[in-house]
């Protein structure tokens, strides 16, 4: 008994074994201090990497698809008879007849302006031709894009307007053979419209040449400078050619970098850390390069305090156990030294405290068991909110891309009409080239189409039963970032919203793009938008209305509302409509327009109801 007394009270005093307990425990805190946060800055990385290549797949669909949209102008005038005739052999006629086709396809495409420059390096005609600045007249042989295009047939420029002072990219196609050019056609559109769905996500974005100047961008102040310093004779090698104009091309100073992909912004209204994530846009004709500057600060800062607070409460969960222990051995040895004197109480006291023992730890094993389902809750719960955070993305980066298909359409027929005259003519060659050419637009629109499915995961499937309920929420998920835009109160009415109607899922969701967004059109200056989307049971079919309380569809453009190329807005082609009027028909259904007295219009769609959810007869 005497020999385990001084067993048990052997060893460092009491007071050097608490020091080297809270020792340990600082230590081991820094370490976890440290360890955590490490594991909260890769997650971050992560997190930050997931978004940002997201934001730029977004914005490089939107930048290519207004290129690509507009490439498709100057290279159909290319091929075009009059246009090539006018600069053979001008005449007051027939310049007048051009002049004003340009300013047509100008207005409708929303170039900033289309010209004829002939191969001497004049402008002939312009779409701008009756205002004060006219390109006409213009000496054009200093810029790039009229060079190149007369040698290989086509070129690119970003450039700044030596007459409108404004930035914008210049595309030029030759007008003729390589052996006898007869001149070039150019057209100019200007990003501000691609700039300002980039500033909608609410970060830094800009492209930049293979010379590191900035060109289309967020921060207006950014554009013409370098990301790195350019070589003086390099620097004025630009500037002689005046595709800047006099912009000093000296390097931006409002990046700091910090490491790794962060970056610092050094200006007072920054939001300081920021994730820096680049892609090349992937274009043979324009070699740029598009960067993305992510806010960082809260969302670093929150994975470093949550990896954190996870660390220190493992911490607790691990440490909490042993520190309950020592204590009750601390308690247990003083007992032991207090009853040392009585060998029976001591057999006692051990046999209770050993219970307590026992009791104790049994206690804690089912705190840790319920701590354990806790967190494997919590960990469940956290992937879901990060699913649906991924999949609340998915509407973004959908928005604009509806009507992108207008303009390739535009080129079709333009294509399929000198097709059909150079066929007349006998030129087969021609002929062919031109069929090719919409062999080949009709692809783009397959990749347009395609892109839209591929970042919605969705795909295209027979003649089913599809739910009214899901295709009107895929509509308003495509259509969200235009709602938010205009403003506009989105309202569903009707007892049909559970049924299943006989359509396409895909094709469906489109009829409901397009109503909705001539729906929105017609309220963007309202006070007060409203749109209502209504389901009503009708026999064995369904009533599918879209209605608003816009200004309603003129008298006068009723009759003809669904006639191609019939339209009453500045800028549209007219085919919106026609295209879901024949996917309704396709499915036996129909499509018809009105007037609500005092409200505005309302477009009707009628499907059949799929047979699982027809009434029994």
């Amino acid at each position: 008994m005497n020999s385990a007394t001084v067993s048990l009270a052997s060893g460092p005093p009491l007071s050097i074994r608490r020091a080297m307990v809270l020792l340990a425990g600082a230590g081991l805190l820094v370490l976890v201090w440290a360890g955590a946060g490490e594991v909260g800055r890769r997650q971050a990385d992560a997190q930050l990497a997931n978004r940002a290549d997201s934001a730029l797949a977004s914005a490089l669909s939107v930048l290519r698809s207004e290129i690509a949209k507009q490439r498709a102008v100057p290279s159909v005038l290319a091929e075009d008879p009059e246009v090539a005739s006018v600069l053979r052999q001008p005449t007051e006629a027939g310049l007048d007849r051009v002049n004003r086709r340009l300013k047509t396809l100008a207005d409708t495409t929303g170039a900033s302006v289309i010209y004829l420059v002939s191969r001497s390096g004049f402008a002939v005609a312009s779409s701008n031709y009756a205002e004060p600045q006219s390109f006409v007249g213009n000496d054009y042989r200093f810029r790039r894009y009229f060079t190149a295009s007369l040698k290989d047939g086509e070129a690119e420029q970003y450039a700044l307007g030596s007459v409108s002072r404004r930035p914008g990219l210049y595309i030029a196609r030759r007008v003729g053979g390589a052996e006898a050019p007869l001149g070039v056609v150019v057209l100019k559109v200007e990003l501000d419209a691609v700039e300002e769905t980039w500033r909608a996500g609410g970060s830094t974005l800009f492209a930049t040449d293979e010379q590191g100047v900035i060109l289309a961008t967020t921060r207006p102040d950014w554009r013409f400078r370098t990301l790195t310093p350019l070589p003086p004779n390099e620097r004025a090698a630009i500037r002689e050619t005046l595709q800047f104009g006099e912009a000093p091309l000296t390097p931006l100073d409002a990046l700091a970098a910090r490491g790794g992909a962060y970056w610092e912004l050094n200006e007072r209204r920054s939001d300081g850390l920021v994730f820096e994530a680049a892609r090349p846009i992937a274009d043979p004709a324009l070699p740029w390069r598009l960067t993305l500057l992510l806010p960082a600060g809260d969302s670093l800062s929150e994975s470093l305090r949550s990896a954190r607070l996870a660390g220190f409460a493992l911490l607790l969960a691990v440490a909490g156990p042993a520190i309950a222990l020592y204590r009750r051995r601390e308690r247990s040895h003083r007992r032991q030294r207090e009853l040392r004197a009585t060998a029976a109480e001591l057999e006692r006291r051990v046999a209770e405290r050993t219970a307590e023992i026992a009791e104790a730890n049994q206690r804690l094993r089912e705190e840790m068991e319920a701590r354990e389902r806790s967190e494997r809750r919590a960990g469940e719960l956290r992937e879901e909110l990060d699913q649906a955070g991924r999949l609340a993305t998915l509407g973004q980066i959908a928005a604009g891309v509806a009507h992108e298909i207008n303009q390739p359409l535009a080129a079709i027929r333009t294509y399929g009409e000198n097709a059909g005259l150079f066929l007349e003519r006998g030129d087969t060659a021609r002929t062919s080239d031109n069929l090719k050419l919409v062999v080949g637009l009709t692809e783009r629109i397959g990749a347009i189409t395609g892109t839209l499915r591929n970042f919605s995961r969705r795909g295209s499937q027979a003649l089913g039963p599809v739910s009214l309920q899901s295709a009107a929420e895929g509509a308003e998920m495509l259509l969200h970032n235009r709602l938010s835009v205009v403003a506009a109160a989105l309202a569903r009415e009707g007892d049909a919203w559970e049924t299943s109607v006989l359509a396409e899922p895909i094709r469906l969701e489109q009829v409901l793009v397009n109503l909705l967004q001539n729906a929105l059109d017609a309220v963007a200056e309202r006070p007060e938008p409203r749109i209502i989307l209504a389901a009503e049971c009708d026999g064995e079919t369904v009533r599918l209305s879209v209605s608003d309380n816009g200004p309603g569809i003129d008298p006068a453009v009723l009759p003809r509302l669904f006639a191609p190329f019939s339209t009453a807005k500045p800028r549209g082609l007219g085919l919106g409509l026609v295209i879901s009027r024949d996917i309704l028909a396709e499915w036996g259904g129909d499509l018809t327009a009105s007037n609500d007295p005092g409200r505005g219009a309302r477009f009707t769609a009628r499907l059949k109801l799929a047979p699982a959810t027809r009434s029994p007869s």
